[in-house]
């Protein structure tokens, strides 16, 4: 009984998409692709598809060059769709700067690339800690930087997503492009974290 009840409830929504869909498309909102595009880009949408563009970046020195110009073209570059979407600006990190993203208002994030925002990402405390002691919020992550190192904290509004460039780890020279995307997380690309190789 339960499972009929659920696929009712699919079957439904199923026609209230299309239905929407179809009114959408007849008043000129949207049409049908960009609509089939919006669904692709949330249904796909993960961290993977930033760690993708991190990778490239790290063996690509052009590719490199153009997601630091224009993440959006770099993400769509990759097959990563972008429309609708707001700019995104990648941060590159230095071994003397180091990037640490936060939404001061809500929870903008750039969810094409990194999927939905983790929890606390959303939360008061961490947004009020980014910006008040953010050394002492890296340092809770485990991510303890030489007191050398600028730590610069970049506001994600509506209107421009942010995502971080991390540091190559060392290690991982001779890394292909596949193992090197497995290697980054979610969080070295809001730059709470590092990149580290297993047992560092």
């Amino acid at each position: 009984m339960a499972g009929t009840v659920l696929r009712l409830e699919e079957v439904a929504g199923e026609r209230l998409l299309r239905a929407v869909a179809a009114l959408l498309a007849a008043k000129g909102i949207a049409s049908p692709t960009e609509i089939t595009e919006q669904i692709a880009m949330t249904d796909n949408a993960s961290p993977a598809q930033g760690a993708r563009m991190v990778a490239r970046a790290w063996v690509d020195p052009q590719f490199r060059a153009l997601m630091l110009s224009d993440g959006t073209r770099a993400a769509e570059m990759l097959g990563i769709p972008m429309r609708g979407a707001p700019p995104l600006g990648v941060l590159e990190d230095t071994p003397d700067l180091h990037h640490l993203i936060v939404c001061t208002l809500c929870s903008c994030y750039p969810r094409a690339v990194l999927g939905y925002p983790p929890f606390w990402y959303k939360s008061g405390a961490y947004r009020a800690r980014a910006v008040r002691d953010p050394r002492g919020l890296l340092a809770e992550w485990g991510t303890v930087l030489d007191p050398g190192v600028r730590i610069r904290v970049v506001d994600s509004t509506a209107d421009y997503r942010w995502m971080v460039l991390p540091l190559r780890p060392a290690e991982t020279a001779k890394w292909n492009e596949d193992r090197l995307a497995a290697l980054v997380r979610e969080t070295d690309m809001i730059g709470v974290t590092l990149p580290r190789v297993a047992g560092d």
